[in-house]
């Protein structure tokens, strides 16, 4: 059964790359020639230059305007736009123009089939949780963030190990030596935490994994844990300065003696896919998975 179709489409893309630059004109010229209501971030628009016509906002401000907005580029540029427009209520679908590109759909080649279909109200929604982050030094926050992918503890130096507590809704878990750990959603299950070993999650599971960073013990394994937990990171008092990374983006500095507490965020992801979006798919044909033999 066909859903309700969308009229006002926010564009957003990559920065100064020539192939996303020509698929957000291909997408400009045929939605505005079929009527629909275009907005531009403003960005993408300055490198596009006069002659499309379609408005120009900010991303923001395309949040609040925007039915769906679409996102030509990379996974990173779906994570830079999610952690914005999660705070909206308002679909996002995604054009692949990076490299493996799990959380954007569409072929830029073959873009305007799908999108239209999708437009016109045949699509899927899937809601992805976000992760919440605080930096508390001497009982007073000192930084937030926000993460789709992944939370990560680690030290300002390269290959250098550090030491940390680990607490679940204030149970204590493990102490640990290590370059490291990964906080990660079922989204971020198959980025950094899966180059870090960590397990694949589905994206409806409401869970988060917590990954080791090269361990200083052969019996540390990645564990998954309720998504609702709270997860609190101490990090001990004879560490050098230290960073949480959200989605390689966000940086904050933990001293000494700092918490770090994650949990779920308030607002969730609406990611629209066409109908054909099948999960398994996407897993096969990024990890490069054997068909079937049948």
């Amino acid at each position: 059964m066909a859903k309700a179709p969308f009229k006002k489409v926010g564009l957003l893309g990559k920065i100064d790359d020539r192939g996303a630059r020509q698929t957000l004109e291909t997408i400009i010229n045929a939605l505005t020639h079929r009527g629909y209501d275009v907005a531009v971030e403003q960005r993408c628009a300055d490198q596009i230059g006069d002659g499309y016509g379609p408005q120009t906002l900010s991303l923001s401000e395309i949040g609040d305007w925007a039915d769906l907005v679409v996102v030509v580029g990379g996974d990173g540029n779906m994570l830079g736009a999610a952690r914005a427009l999660c705070e909206h209520d308002v679909g996002v679908i995604g054009v692949n123009r990076g490299n493996l590109g799990f959380l954007t759909d569409l072929d830029p080649d073959e873009v305007m089939t799908p999108l239209l279909a999708v437009l016109d109200g045949d699509y899927s929604i899937e809601e992805r949780f976000l992760l919440n982050t605080e930096v508390v030094s001497n009982g007073a926050v000192a930084g937030q963030g926000s993460a789709i992918n992944e939370v990560v503890l680690h030290s300002d130096k390269v290959a250098h190990m550090i030491e940390f507590e680990v607490y679940v809704d204030d149970h204590f878990v493990f102490s640990q030596r290590s370059d490291g750990l990964i906080v990660a959603t079922p989204t971020g299950s198959t980025a950094y935490s899966l180059s870090g070993g960590g397990p694949i999650l589905h994206p409806n599971l409401d869970a988060i994994t917590l990954v080791p960073m090269f361990p200083h013990t052969l019996s540390s394994r990645p564990i998954v844990i309720d998504a609702n937990s709270e997860v609190r990171l101490r990090a001990a008092y004879d560490n050098d300065l230290l960073q949480i990374s959200c989605d390689g983006h966000v940086r904050m500095a933990v001293h000494p003696g700092d918490d770090i507490v994650i949990s779920k965020h308030r607002k969730t992801l609406t990611l629209i896919h066409p109908v054909d979006h099948n999960y398994y798919h996407v897993l096969r044909n990024k990890l490069g998975w054997g068909s079937r033999l049948f």
